[in-house]
């Protein structure tokens, strides 16, 4: 049954992997932003299918920072990927919280990892989730560990917050790839003679 279940798009937005040259997240990511250093609300709206009133909102709310000069960072594009990605499975509060347990909140003064390196391991990681490699992928946990050494200081404590949330997060993806993919046999089932 995995072999059905997949995820063909760029978690969080509305483009196809296959569009893009089977782009990874973090390589979309870095390519968006190769030669500016930030975009207009339009281009967040095409990315991620997200209407205007409902981003404004979120940063009405505290849960995406502000723009400069009316532009969203590279790192505010990867949070309202996330927020995206995960708001299918999971209320809003919720992401908002886990997204500022690794960080302190959308200005932070601490951050473990910025949320763009976030976004990247994320996609790495749900890539070994939903890829055809399956000898690769055998322990979620095993496969966060490798991330978290990589990007984190050595302080154990934010390491342990850095598995718990990706951890939360890749569960939470693949749950709403689960979701998806029962909608998609409901509507086969509505629309068969059986």
């Amino acid at each position: 049954m995995k072999s059905d279940i997949t995820g063909d798009d760029i978690p969080g937005s509305v483009l196809l992997k296959q569009d893009l040259g089977n782009v990874t997240g973090r390589e979309f990511l870095d390519k968006i932003f190769y030669i500016s250093d930030g975009i207009m609300l339009s281009r967040i709206r095409e990315i991620t299918g997200v209407d205007g009133s409902t981003l404004q909102n979120w940063v009405k709310r505290g849960w995406v920072p502000n723009t400069v000069n009316k532009k969203y960072s590279k790192d505010h594009l990867a949070r309202i990927l996330i927020i995206n990605m995960l708001r299918g499975t999971m209320k809003l509060e919720e992401i908002n919280y886990l997204l500022n347990y690794i960080n302190d909140g959308v200005n932070g003064a601490y951050d473990i990892i910025s949320e763009s390196q976030l976004y990247g391991n994320v996609c790495d990681i749900i890539d070994r989730m939903t890829g055809d490699n399956d000898n690769e992928f055998k322990d979620l946990n095993s496969c966060i560990k490798k991330y978290t050494c990589e990007c984190t200081s050595r302080i154990s404590e934010n390491r342990l917050r850095l598995e718990k949330v990706l951890e939360i997060i890749a569960v939470a993806y693949w749950a709403s790839l689960f979701r998806k993919y029962s909608n998609n046999l409901f509507e086969q089932l509505k629309s068969s003679d059986i």
